[in-house]
């Protein structure tokens, strides 16, 4: 390409955010000041003579048009040849120009008329003389096809014809200026740029972009339509559907619409009053709504969902008393007192029932049975034996880890995917209005920012409320009072108070070995001899065997883990008898079971534990029922310059103000008992509660640390065969604390006979068994210096042993 460049004066005309390149041809209207006082200089103006520079003078017909972005002018313009002036078919002045070379603006300079003149470098583009080189060919072909491609969507077939003729790769780039796709800063660059090659390759790539969004958006707009289209035949299909079935029914003189079938089969399913009303205001809202709206399907789904609940099915109660307490019986051994518990529970409900006493003003009298004790006692199995014993639709609603108000209230209508509560659901599943719902591990309901499903299960769980229960899904009343509402939970601490007063707590605190033996044998035995695919004749598990099982391979309240025992005897056997290594029938004695299950897991530790001074053990209670815990003390060495009380054992703030009352006593009373409490001041002290990644906490281990501590000052040890619980205060009573049975009962598997207990928990002794009563030797205690006087062995032991 050759490039000639002529410096002329011209006058400026501003075109505003807008670029003109040369070859365009634009029409630019003229009421513009300015833009008319430079078509005015362009046409009137003389031609000036030569500077002694030798610029020439600027013909009278030519203007500069230079490019004003945002009130800048453009350091380059057009310069653009006035090919007419006249109006617009509006009547505007307005004035063609043809755009023919590119110029450089220069310094401003003087001229007829009231125009900006500027001194400007023009630029002259003329075809290289041996033709342009072949890659400044190649990308004018792929711009003229881009170009064409772009014409061809727009329908432009008569501008296709002009730039199909065009051969002059610099005039085609050029052409770019028409493309209304460019921004005005892209359309600056071209006329900046004097390369034709460079402004090719740019308009290549801006092209290039604008046809792949414009087949996107193609693309959108078809599946758009095709969804409009579709739409529109659905609904003239439906509206000619509907012509057709109301024709239909006019001849069958019957109603056969979607809408006349819910009306139907409200108006005869049997529904309370004030629901009928509720599901036919629906029905109307879905008559009116039509299949478009998205409200019909929200609708139908109530009006289902309403149409399934068992609005006025109730069982037929069997208030048989004393065949309610056979069904306790053949369904669990022991737990006498919770059997009695139920059953007066049933003989209460039978009364009211018997004297009319059921309704009350809408209101039906009755506790909510909590059952509260350690996993595996049979709270849950004992729900289905309350069910079975009244006649009654069992259903079990697990609570455990639910944090969503809405899970017990239900989701309002509004939301995608909403459902009632799982109350409602749970008496839809059973059929009946008066079903047994079984609330399981109820305290393990949490709170979060969705809401607090506990404070949701007030209304739920309180006679005086329940009678009309609003779920949000449903927004009618639903009557609960005839509901048989029963709980369970581990820990009663974690049910809030509110929750728990709503409740009548019925505690299982475990089970004996007796009580054991025979559940395995009347119990377990038979269910793992099922699903181990053995009979009762071919694997025999004396009474021997399972008490060894129950004693010294698990250690639990309840009795998951004894039949987890007995599951792998019998998958043992089932193996032995596949591989040829045993014949059936098998007998399996206490002695085999190391053979089975390998050696026992739990052995009577007390006598290894307490060996030297300073180690006490102590009684708990924990999520899984009762347990033994020891605590240790040590004192430091004189020279080693430590002091003060350290506690170790992730102990709760509870259980380290205990330790810490327990020194204060001592340090307090303890040379009355004859101790050397000098030593407490000048050396530390070390408590701590072994299996130290298990946190723990509570009172009850206040006397347990001040044993340990008096064992460690007078040096005698602790006597194996004792365990204590009790709270201490700082004027040495020990106080009362909860969970003795429990407590009784860890003891009494961990083999120590020998249990220290306050006075005031005296009553608590009447909820043991018998026969538990009598292996144990309970001792009473207000005082501890009973305590260290009975937990202590004597001193004349403790000097036979230093000597």
């Amino acid at each position: 390409m050759t490039e000639t460049q002529t410096a002329v004066t011209l006058p400026v005309l501003p075109l505003d955010d807008d670029v003109v390149l040369p070859g365009m041809v634009v029409p630019v209207g003229i009421s513009d000041s300015e833009v008319r006082a430079a078509i005015d200089a362009a046409r009137a103006g003389e031609e000036e003579q030569a500077t002694a520079s030798g610029i020439r003078a600027t013909p009278k017909s030519r203007v500069l048009i230079v490019p004003r972005i945002d009130g800048s002018y453009a350091a380059v313009g057009t310069v653009a040849v006035v090919e007419q002036v006249g109006r617009t078919p509006e009547g505007e002045p307005a004035a063609v120009l043809r755009g023919v070379a590119r110029a450089r603006v220069g310094s401003g300079t003087t001229g007829p008329g009231t125009a900006l003149w500027v001194l400007a470098v023009v630029h002259d583009e003329e075809p290289p003389e041996g033709g342009y080189p072949g890659r400044v060919r190649e990308l004018a072909r792929e711009y003229k096809t881009l170009l064409t491609t772009y014409l061809q969507k727009r329908g432009a077939w008569q501008i296709i014809d002009g730039i199909q003729q065009l051969e002059d790769p610099g005039r085609l780039a050029d052409r770019g200026g028409y493309s209304p796709f460019l921004k005005t800063s892209q359309k600056l660059e071209l006329l900046e740029g004097y390369d034709v090659a460079e402004r090719l390759g740019r308009l290549i790539e801006w092209t290039r972009e604008y046809l792949a969004e414009l087949d996107v958006t193609e693309t959108i707009r078809k599946d758009v339509q095709e969804g409009v289209d579709r739409q529109q035949r659905e609904f003239l299909l439906r509206r000619q559907l509907e012509a057709v079935r109301k024709e239909l029914d006019e001849l069958s003189g019957r109603p056969s619409s979607e809408e006349a079938d819910y009306r139907e089969r409200v108006e005869a399913a049997d529904l309370p009053e004030h629901v009928r009303t509720a599901a036919l205001a629906e029905v109307d809202r879905l008559e009116r709504a039509g299949d478009a709206s998205p409200e019909s399907g929200w609708i139908r789904t109530w009006l289902d969902t309403v149409l399934a609940m068992p609005w006025n099915e109730r069982s037929e109660d069997a208030y048989d008393v004393s065949e309610a307490r056979e069904v306790l019986d053949a369904d669990h051994a022991g737990l006498d007192d919770v059997k009695e518990r139920i059953v007066e529970y049933l003989a209460v409900r039978r009364r009211r029932s018997d004297k009319g006493l059921g309704v009350v003003g809408g209101r039906r009298s009755g506790a909510v049975l909590a059952l509260v004790g350690p996993p595996g006692v049979g709270k849950t199995s004992l729900g289905e034996s309350v069910a079975r014993a009244m006649g009654r639709a069992f259903t079990r609603v697990a609570l455990g880890g639910v944090r969503d108000e809405a899970e017990i209230r239900g989701h309002r209508r509004t939301y995608v995917g909403a459902l009632p509560g799982r109350i409602v659901r749970a008496i839809k599943e059973a059929g009946t209005m008066n079903p047994v719902v079984l609330l399981d591990e109820i305290d393990k309901v949490g709170s979060d920012f969705r809401g607090d499903p506990a404070a949701a299960l007030l209304e739920v769980l309180d006679p005086a409320q329940n009678h009309t229960f609003r779920d949000h899904y449903l927004e009618v009343d639903l009557d609960l009072s005839d509901v048989v509402f029963l709980a369970t939970a581990n820990d009663v601490e974690a049910i809030p108070g509110p929750l728990l007063d709503r409740m009548d707590l019925v505690r299982l605190d475990g089970y004996t070995e007796d009580e054991k033996v025979v559940i395995a044998r009347d119990h377990l035995l038979p269910r793992q001899l099922e699903r181990a695919g053995l009979d009762a004749e071919e694997a025999l598990l004396g009474e021997d065997a399972l008490r060894r099982l129950a004693a010294e391979y698990t250690r639990e309240a309840g009795v998951r883990g004894l039949e987890r025992a007995i599951a792998r005897v019998l998958r043992k056997i089932a193996a032995s008898v596949a591989l040829g290594e045993r014949g059936l029938p098998v007998t399996v004695a206490a002695e085999d079971l190391p053979d089975y299950i390998g050696r026992p897991r739990h052995v009577a530790e007390p006598a290894e534990r307490i060996t030297a001074p300073g180690v006490a053990t102590g009684l708990a209670v924990t999520g899984a029922g009762g347990d033994v815990l020891y605590v240790e003390a040590s004192l430091a060495d004189p020279e080693s310059g430590a002091s003060g009380l350290t506690l170790t054992g992730q102990l709760g703030d509870v259980m380290k103000e205990s330790a810490q009352i327990a020194l204060s006593y001592l340090r307090s009373r303890g040379a009355e008992m004859g101790l050397p409490v000098g030593d407490l001041k000048e050396r530390g002290i070390h408590v701590h509660v072994p299996a130290g990644a298990v946190p723990k906490d509570g009172p009850s281990a206040g006397i347990t640390m001040t044993t340990a501590l008096a064992s460690l000052l007078s040096g005698r040890p602790v006597r194996s065969d004792v365990a204590m619980t009790g709270e201490v205060s700082l004027t040495g009573r020990v106080l009362p604390i909860g969970g003795v049975k429990q407590k009784l009962l860890a003891s009494l598997r961990s083999g120590i006979t020998n249990v220290i207990i306050p006075a005031r928990n005296e009553p608590d002794l009447d909820d043991l068994p018998a026969d538990v009563l009598a292996r144990l030797n309970v001792h009473l205690v207000d005082d501890v210096r009973e305590v260290v006087e009975i937990a202590l062995q004597p001193a004349r032991r403790t000097e036979a042993v230093a000597a």
